[in-house]
């Protein structure tokens, strides 16, 4: 019987996303469409209720020179992200030290991997720190605090100061510590 870990990373493999990387549009122009940073979905200023209308968007989703469009074949539509526009809302964890492998699930059913494609990545907002993950493509997902907590409790001081830990093979700052 497979582990939870193993079901989510089977689900990741398994999803097939459109290939928005590949579409050239010739129409190019703005939707009012806005993500909040707290990754509702908004439309000419009211919420998005249905959850499977953001997230047939979040597939579409593509940054383009640090700006967010909705990409489909015949048009390429500017929206505001007001911070990340996914949210990291849980993760699995297997193995330990060099051997862990972290799996985070976002707010929007993606399932990606920390790893040297997906990286995590801990920013510094006026003395507070902001960590995210990779999703696909540049696009990130702001890790929730609660998350971003059970990562803390996994990470191991190196020794000089810096709190880290590895996924994927590769390590991991989160920060330092006190």
């Amino acid at each position: 019987m497979p582990s939870p870990f193993q079901e989510l990373l089977a689900t990741a493999k398994d999803r097939s996303l459109p290939p928005v990387e590949r579409w050239a549009p010739e129409r190019v122009g703005e939707i009012d469409i806005r993500i909040a940073a707290n990754g509702d979905w908004y439309h000419e200023g009211r919420r998005i209720e249905r959850f499977a209308i953001a997230k047939l968007f979040a597939t579409i989703l593509r940054l383009d020179d640090g700006a967010h469009y909705l990409v489909n074949p015949y048009e390429k539509l500017r929206i505001q992200v007001d911070d990340a526009p996914f949210i990291a809302t849980d993760m699995e964890s297997q193995g330990e030290g060099r051997e862990r492998r972290i799996l985070f699930s976002t707010n929007v059913d993606d399932v990606v991997l920390a790893d040297a494609k997906h990286p995590i990545v801990v920013e510094d907002r006026n003395g507070q720190p902001r960590p995210y993950v990779e999703v696909r493509r540049g696009l990130r997902a702001l890790i929730a605090r609660s998350v971003f907590y059970r990562l803390v409790d996994l990470a191991a001081d190196d020794g000089e100061g810096e709190l880290s830990l590895w996924s994927g093979g590769v390590r991991f700052v989160l920060g330092h510590a006190e």
